[in-house]
């Protein structure tokens, strides 16, 4: 009896530990209890416009830009700039992961140079609560593929069968005789190091394939435990029972208007505590960015259903290839507490009025025509020391904030640590000089107050009518 219990107690255990692997690890997690949805995703061409964009949703089809509708994360590694995020969860939901393409279209390099000489890397970010961001890393996945030329639309599930990541890309290679993208995969348990990358995906004679998005579906619910979309001249549908095994062709969305020349990036979403899924789809031929299309069986072409265009909305932002995650209550609470739409100002001089507070290579002066003027633009957030302060974070390099160091002031990002909180916290007052402008006062040093000297910001104690003027700001957009 003692080892037959032994092996029912492991069994019991095994099952146990696969039910919550399943239910953490899928961007599909859809508890009834989950209350919300969260998109990562980018917005477009330049510079701005490929970086990383999040927007929430309490239905799954209509959307609310965060922050205002501006970047929430910006790459400051490789050709600095992103696309095509995916946002993984760990098993046990203690750490997340950013990964993206590394590719700044009209800010460094065109289609054809990115397509024949790309970067071969990913830019990774690592969170262990979703709102605190690491500094970005680059993951060179396709250095390793003999004439691999690029990397691109990076996705990421959770392989219960060997406790670690099966990440998987495009690359563009010469095989065989044919030039395209191929679906290549690795497997990691970091995002930091990968196993030799193999082929995944590669259609028959010239046909690329660039965008797949693999769903894990609950039993019950059709005759595969995964299905993959994928944009390969279509938008195709096959299913697996095993993330790397056989997968069998079910057909492709054209029988509701739907083709690859028409649509690419497919994104799923389950819709919570409920077997419905929208499968969305970026409309680039039209320019459109995403539109849902709706099923109760993934793996069943003839099932999905386009929406009327009153029955959705994208928000403000157009939303381009990206990623949904389906968020707890904890998650959503954080994530919408980090970015409210806090509307975006600038800070005037009282005594140079032509001049503005602005950051240039991390150092922050006051200047006159700013350029770009998003270096001069700031987002005065609850201060990060807490309630009755201010804390000014940086449009176009979120996560950064003025710090002061040594009664000097930098644009630093915030490490989330509680010094770095008090050195970037401040009370608003009246103005020193003029009281229906704005002063200063340090939070850790409440003697000091942020002023202007030789154009360059310094904490320091005012004691002179000078001083006040240099002490004294509008907030204005």
């Amino acid at each position: 009896m003692r080892p037959l219990l032994s092996r029912l107690a492991t069994i019991l255990v095994a099952a146990c530990l696969l039910f919550t692997s399943q239910a953490l690890t899928t961007p599909q997690r859809a508890a009834a209890a989950d209350p919300g949805y969260l998109m990562v995703h980018f917005t477009g061409e330049g510079a701005t416009n490929q970086q990383m964009y999040l927007s929430h949703s309490t239905d799954g089809v209509h959307w609310n830009d965060l922050n205002g509708g501006g970047m929430v994360l910006r790459s400051t590694v490789g050709t600095k700039g992103v696309r095509d995020p995916a946002l993984v969860r760990s098993p046990d939901g203690s750490k997340y992961w950013i990964i993206a393409t590394d590719l700044c279209i009209s800010c460094g390099q065109d289609w054809n140079a990115s397509i024949n000489n790309g970067s071969r890397n990913l830019v990774v970010w690592e969170s262990t609560d979703l709102v605190t961001w690491s500094d970005p890393w680059l993951l060179n996945v396709a250095g390793a593929i003999p004439d691999g030329r690029n990397a691109w639309a990076p996705e990421a599930i959770w392989d219960p069968e060997t406790n670690d990541y099966v990440l998987y890309w495009a690359t563009n290679v010469p095989l065989d005789g044919k030039t395209k993208h191929r679906i290549f995969y690795a497997r990691t348990s970091d995002f930091r190091t990968i196993t030799t990358p193999q082929i995944y995906i590669d259609r028959p004679g010239a046909q690329e394939i660039i965008d797949t998005q693999i769903i894990e579906v609950p039993s019950g619910v059709g005759n595969y435990r995964y299905v993959r979309a994928s944009g390969d001249g279509q938008i195709t549908l096959e299913g697996s029972n095993s993330i790397l095994g056989t997968w069998t062709n079910l057909g492709n969305l054209s029988g509701i208007g739907l083709t690859g020349s028409m649509a690419e990036g497919p994104m799923w979403m389950k819709f919570n505590g409920t077997n419905k899924w929208a499968l969305y789809l970026d409309q680039y031929a039209t320019n459109r960015g995403y539109m849902p299309v709706t099923t109760t069986d993934p793996s069943n072409p003839a099932s999905y259903q386009q929406l009327a265009s009153g029955t959705y909305n994208m928000g403000g932002t157009k939303k381009r290839h990206g990623w949904i995650l389906n968020m707890t209550a904890a998650e959503e609470s954080r994530v919408l507490a980090r970015w409210p739409n806090t509307a975006a100002q600038r800070l005037q001089s009282f005594n140079f009025q032509d001049r503005y507070v602005r950051h240039t290579n991390l150092d922050v002066r006051i200047d006159p025509n700013v350029s770009p003027v998003e270096d001069s633009r700031f987002r005065l957030r609850t201060g990060l020391a807490g309630t009755g302060t201010v804390s000014f974070e940086s449009v176009n390099m979120p996560g950064y904030f003025l710090r002061h160091v040594n009664y000097d002031f930098q644009l630093a990002r915030f490490d989330g640590s509680s010094q770095f909180a008090a050195d970037a916290s401040f009370r608003q007052v009246a103005g020193l000089a003029d009281s229906t402008w704005s002063s200063f006062q340090s939070y850790n040093f409440p003697d000091r107050y942020i002023r202007h000297y030789a154009y360059y910001l310094k904490l320091d104690p005012i004691t002179t009518a000078t001083a006040r003027s240099d002490a004294t700001f509008k907030v204005t957009s």
